[in-house]
């Protein structure tokens, strides 16, 4: 794989812009979430239980992308240093100084609390972790996740960088000129479905939580060891629209026999969990396939846009729910429309965090640090080819 993949930096800035409208969504479907209104939307639920199913696969897949990038320019050793200081750093900052106020606003509306933030905040040095105190990941388990596979895989990384195996695992190659290779992938993910699914349903909390974390750290290692195989990424590209096909079948399926009635799925028989995970995990797969396909068909470029946007992926990602969770508690509070609430809640969102990241964490050292940007910001950085980005990928 070419250096040069501005498509992947593509799908990343625009797979965030897609969780800003999903987290903004959240407040006003059945599912829960840390801010409600009092009414909800059946076409919104209906979009959720789509958009969840993808979203967060497609950003293992691209980060395990990004750490082949990143082992191109660095050690291994080395890249473990920079994994520490731009997930791990970025985790604690964030729980304890910007993903409190989530916590806050949550137990003010549902009257657990009644008093100033500044009451409040110190509970967090409490150390008791959430529900029963104020301690919290949030939606920074996305995080959590990636630092934990890194530590896992990092003998794996290691290894990727020896060229005798390298030579070896290219042989590979010619396989993925093959449609029925490109599909593979489907197989162990229809599996987890099959085996860890119902008894370990998503929780976002590590230890217990072995469907989403085989699933997840399966992706990223899907990522890691197919960027690298051109035919891989030809393929995605050629095959984009049967791939598009694929998925819509699966979509139209799975909406009629699970999620039409938006109840999270709708098993009526043990037995289907087989058809529910193979469809399931071939929409998946097939939806991180076609997108790949179509970005690298139109996408493949850059522009001032994108420079700009892709460092700050991250930022943005660290940042966004706070502000969703903290502007919502006020909005939902509103007699107005639910369509009107929902634009402004995206509006202040993007308006709100676009100031912050411009005004105080790009141009300082420190914020640039504390929120996974690297330390420098000069002309020479900022006209780099989007590729230094990529080094984190896509967050939840």
């Amino acid at each position: 794989m070419e250096n040069r993949q501005h498509f992947i930096d593509w799908i990343r800035v625009l797979a965030f812009m897609l969780l800003i409208l999903f987290h903004c969504c959240m407040p006003f479907v059945r599912f829960n979430w840390e801010i409600k209104d009092q009414e909800h939307s059946l076409f919104l639920d209906r979009l959720i239980v789509w958009l969840h199913q993808w979203r967060l696969p497609l950003l293992f897949f691209i980060s395990g992308v990004g750490v082949r990038f990143a082992l191109q320019k660095r050690s291994t050793l080395a890249f473990f240093g920079e994994r520490v200081t731009r997930l791990f750093i970025p985790l604690l900052f964030a729980m304890f100084f910007t993903i409190p106020s989530q916590v806050y606003f949550e137990w003010m509306q549902k009257g657990k609390i009644d008093m100033s933030y500044l009451e409040f905040y110190p509970s967090v040095w409490d150390l008791v972790p959430y529900p029963d105190g104020t301690l919290t990941w949030s939606h920074m388990w996305f995080v959590v996740y990636l630092f934990t596979f890194t530590l896992l895989l990092l003998p794996v990384f290691a290894l990727s960088k020896i060229n005798t195996l390298r030579s070896w695992k290219q042989k590979l190659n010619p396989l993925f000129q093959n449609p029925i290779t490109l599909l593979l992938p489907i197989l162990p993910l229809a599996w987890y479905y099959f085996t860890l699914y119902l008894r370990w349903p998503e929780q976002g909390s590590l230890l217990d939580d072995w469907f989403v974390f085989t699933f997840s750290i399966t992706l990223y290692f899907l990522g890691f060891f197919l960027s690298d195989l051109s035919a891989f990424w030809a393929s995605c590209e050629r095959y984009r629209k049967p791939a598009l096909f694929l998925m819509l079948v699966c979509l139209t399926i799975l909406y009629v026999q699970f999620w039409w009635e938006v109840q999270w799925p709708k098993l009526r028989d043990p037995d289907d969990i087989y058809v529910y995970g193979a469809l399931n995990a071939t929409l998946i797969w097939t939806t991180i396939v076609s997108i790949i396909g179509f970005g690298k068909k139109h996408l493949n470029f850059s522009n001032r846009f994108l420079r700009y946007a892709s460092p700050a992926v991250y930022p943005y990602y660290i940042l966004h729910q706070t502000v969703i969770v903290g502007a919502g508690y006020f909005i939902t509070q509103l007699e107005i429309p639910l369509a009107l609430k929902l634009m402004a809640l995206i509006m202040i969102c993007i308006v709100t965090i676009a100031l912050i990241y411009h005004v105080l964490i790009r141009p300082f050292v420190v914020t640039r640090i504390l929120f996974g940007l690297k330390p420098k910001n000069n002309e020479r950085l900022r006209n780099l080819d989007t590729r230094e980005h990529v080094e984190v990928a896509g967050r939840s």
